[in-house]
């Protein structure tokens, strides 16, 4: 696999907290066959964009690149909370697709592998998880649902040949969902480049957020914080205020999870 981004190009300066409110495993594969130098510039200013944010709320984090085979995904337990980045599509197979996928590009199933690994283990331990893009369908996937091979109808979606790939596209957010209360509005513009969505849920997971076309752009759990957006709040070309929204709604529930932890630790009286 042909390596184009670097460890130290997406880790952020400063690197950590001054006061850590929670401490974070954070998966992406920042690398994944096929990867161009356009894809590999995404990743590297997604990926940084989003631990400077979780830095800048109080989280310390450990990155787990899944470019290589991850030692000890069940170590994820150990964290306060779970962060899954974007990346390539998830293999057809992890949900029972055995045709050829359109358009189909950076798949990777040892890399899903390893991130099924993670989710089971941060969830087993009632951890906070949120997932961005890649992220989101992989926590569908995960809990047992299918995903859109190749949306045919792209336009909201993804910009067409010789456009950029990139558009700035109107999601409307459920009314009465985790996410409704988190980002405080019936609709946001969301930064999108995506070909695949979720299809048919997994185990009780509802929808958190559609595209004008009915797309499903957000999913999760009305009992936990398991939440994924199809979008990309990690990008500077969008929203700040959107991004900032959710990081926080992420970093305090793991700061939860990690006072919850230390309650449970104490020596009772």
């Amino acid at each position: 696999m042909t390596i184009r981004v670097r460890r130290e190009d997406v880790i952020p300066n400063p690197s950590e907290p001054t006061s850590v409110r929670a401490h974070v495993c954070v998966v992406a594969s920042l690398n994944f066959p096929g990867i161009n130098e356009h894809d590999a510039g995404l990743v590297r200013r997604f990926t940084r964009t989003a631990l400077a944010t979780l830095v800048s709320l109080g989280a310390s984090f450990e990155l787990w690149d899944t470019t290589q085979p991850l030692e000890n995904p069940e170590a994820a337990a150990d964290f306060d909370g779970l962060l899954l980045l974007g990346g390539g599509d998830v293999d057809g197979s992890c949900y029972g697709s055995c045709e050829p996928i359109p358009n189909s590009y950076g798949v990777d199933l040892r890399a899903d592998r390893d991130a099924f690994a993670v989710i089971a283990a941060a969830e087993a331990a009632g951890r906070p998880i949120f997932g961005i893009c890649r992220g989101s369908q992989l926590l569908n996937v995960a809990r047992g649902g299918s995903l859109i091979g190749d949306i045919v109808d792209y336009k909201l979606h993804h910009g067409g040949p010789g456009e950029p790939v990139f558009v700035d596209e109107p999601i409307d957010v459920v009314p009465g969902t985790r996410l409704r209360s988190i980002l405080g509005t019936d609709r946001v513009i969301g930064r999108n480049g995506h070909h695949q969505a979720v299809d048919r849920l997994g185990r009780g997971l509802v929808v958190a957020a559609r595209a004008l076309d009915g797309i499903t752009e957000g999913v999760e759990d009305p009992d936990r914080f398991y939440l994924g957006v199809q979008w990309h709040p990690e990008d500077t070309d969008g929203p700040e205020a959107d991004r900032m929204r959710l990081f926080e709604a992420f970093v305090g529930a793991a700061e939860q999870a990690r006072q919850s932890r230390a309650l449970a630790a104490a020596p009772a009286e």
